[in-house]
């Protein structure tokens, strides 16, 4: 018999397909770059503004749940166990997914200050647009951001990165997936681990 696991990764390729086979998108090169542009803008700001980590990083999750498609990148990260999740379930790991992305990332901005990212180009795939940036640091040397931006909610959002060429969404769906399977596929139980994570 398949293992929990096996049956993830067997099917994850069809759950990938069916979430990302989304309606060509109405957004322009020119409006999903300027898109971009103010998310850095507003990333910008709140490392110059400072302050403790915590609150930095709930102001990153602010933005996140402004700029980022949280619904649809929950539910790729939850993956193919999203299938048997109650609607309070998929919500409630939503809101936890949102916290946890932006702890465990938005320590990460730490790194920018004295920096910047700048905006290589813009180009088309099929939901959207695929915006390349370039993340100067200092004493380091630069690193390739790209931000996956698609309309599909109603509005620009962002719906998946990759940094270094690391697929964000990929990453984040194998970490939870571990998770449930500590938990013995227990949705609430790794969405409350979750909530404390990262």
């Amino acid at each position: 018999m398949p293992t929990d696991t096996t049956r993830r990764a067997l099917l994850a390729g069809a759950a990938a397909w069916g979430l990302f086979a989304r309606p060509a998108s109405a957004l322009s090169a020119e409006e999903s770059t300027a898109f971009i542009r103010q998310l850095v803008a507003d990333i910008d700001a709140v490392i110059a503004a400072g302050g403790s980590e915590a609150t930095m990083i709930g102001k990153f999750e602010q933005l996140f749940l402004r700029y980022a498609d949280v619904g649809i990148m929950a539910q790729y990260a939850l993956g193919v166990d999203g299938r048997r999740a109650t609607a309070a379930q998929k919500q409630a790991f939503a809101n936890a997914f949102a916290g946890y992305i932006s702890r465990k990332y938005g320590k990460r901005f730490k790194q920018f200050i004295g920096g910047r990212i700048e905006i290589e180009g813009a180009r088309r795939i099929k939901p959207g647009y695929e915006i390349k940036t370039t993340a100067y640091l200092r004493g380091e040397s630069p690193i390739e951001v790209i931000f996956l931006v698609s309309d599909k909610s109603g509005r620009g959002q962002f719906f998946n990165m990759f940094i270094e060429g690391v697929n964000l969404l990929l990453t984040e769906r194998a970490e939870i997936g571990a998770m449930l399977d500590r938990r013995g596929g227990d949705i609430d139980q790794m969405t409350a681990d979750l909530s404390r994570a990262g």
